[in-house]
């Protein structure tokens, strides 16, 4: 396409912070005095002696031009940081009028609403990108992918630890061990589906699509989720343990042991220091999905890790082994 990339930003949250001053110049002063834009200067703006020079390349090819938020004083407040270019708009649909794409931010959020939000962009055919999680359950998920199918949209969402790629250097080292056996998965205590999303998709992104069943137990929302991906070949056949009740990781922190009969390899530390890379591999993702009309995730990807959590939830509470299939076949009942 021509020109720029039209973005009407939807949310003007953290991750809205984060991901626009990518895409678009902006002041860091003002970024350092907004009550979000602090997440995003600390670790956009590493080199102590240029404080206002970022630390990662702008994402070419995109144009921050519209902005809305249920609580308009954020929108107003984000729009400072981009020296007012972007129009604060009063309504979603004002939002999504002359755009080319449509993106829909969630730092800390449980994805029920990305149906209602992601709905009139989707109807008009102007690409979306849904952050993560994709949905609450694999319910709003299907309806998601369902929408998008029947108007030819592309519709697409990716936690910023499925496309990291200090993770994919770290597979790399599966080498050193073989076929892994089994992987821990260590994150600080999440109790919401923003967190949960992360560690799932780390997984994902470190074994691949695929999983067959889950068990869950813990105090709190998905607090030990072991995946079990069956006997696949080249996946870990004892599964893997995301712990979402672990004790504390600074800076949004995971970190990855992975194991075999021929020895151990631990990852470093993956944190908000590493995650502008992950969020500059989405922004090519959704540029080319805007170029091609094509998302760059298949969509069974994208709702496995839904499927995951949903299922995690029935497994914790019926104290049960629950296969993937089971919360596919609840959802068609319905």
């Amino acid at each position: 396409m021509k020109g720029n990339i039209k973005v009407g930003m939807i949310r003007c949250d953290l991750h809205a912070v984060y991901y626009a001053i990518l895409m678009e110049e902006h002041n860091p002063k003002i970024l350092w005095d907004h009550n979000y834009g602090k997440g995003g200067y600390y670790y956009f703006y590493q080199t102590y002696n240029r404080p206002y020079k970022m630390s990662f390349p702008k994402v070419e090819g995109f144009e921050l031009v519209k902005l809305w938020d249920k609580n308009r004083e954020e929108a107003e407040k984000m729009s400072k940081i981009f020296y007012g270019k972007p129009t604060v708009c009063k309504t979603l649909e004002e939002a999504i009028e002359g755009v080319d794409l449509v993106f829909i931010a969630d730092c800390n959020g449980e994805g029920e609403d990305h149906l209602e939000l992601a709905k009139p962009s989707i109807k008009r055919g102007i690409p979306t990108f849904i952050d993560k999680p994709f949905s609450y359950d694999v319910k709003g998920a299907l309806k998601l992918v369902k929408l998008a199918e029947k108007y030819k949209t592309p519709i697409m969402s990716l936690s910023i630890l499925r496309e990291l790629p200090h993770v994919r250097y770290f597979k790399n080292r599966f080498i050193e061990i073989g076929n892994p056996e089994f992987a821990v998965i260590k994150t600080g205590d999440f109790f919401k589906m923003a967190g949960h999303i992360h560690g799932i998709s780390l997984a994902q992104h470190l074994f691949g699509f695929g999983a067959e069943a889950v068990e869950c137990m813990g105090e709190t929302p998905l607090a030990f989720l072991h995946i079990d991906y069956g006997k696949k070949e080249g996946k870990p056949e004892r599964g893997v343990m995301v712990c979402f009740a672990s004790g504390k990781m600074w800076h949004c922190g995971f970190c990855v042991s992975v194991y075999s009969g021929k020895g151990t390899i631990h990852s470093p530390h993956f944190s908000d220091y590493d995650f502008p890379r992950g969020c500059i591999e989405i922004l090519k993702k959704i540029k080319k999905m805007v170029e091609t009309k094509q998302p760059q995730v298949p969509y069974e990807e994208m709702i496995e890790c839904i499927a995951i959590a949903t299922a995690g939830r029935l497994s914790q509470k019926e104290k049960r082994k629950v296969y993937l299939r089971e919360v596919w076949r609840n959802v068609r009942k319905r």
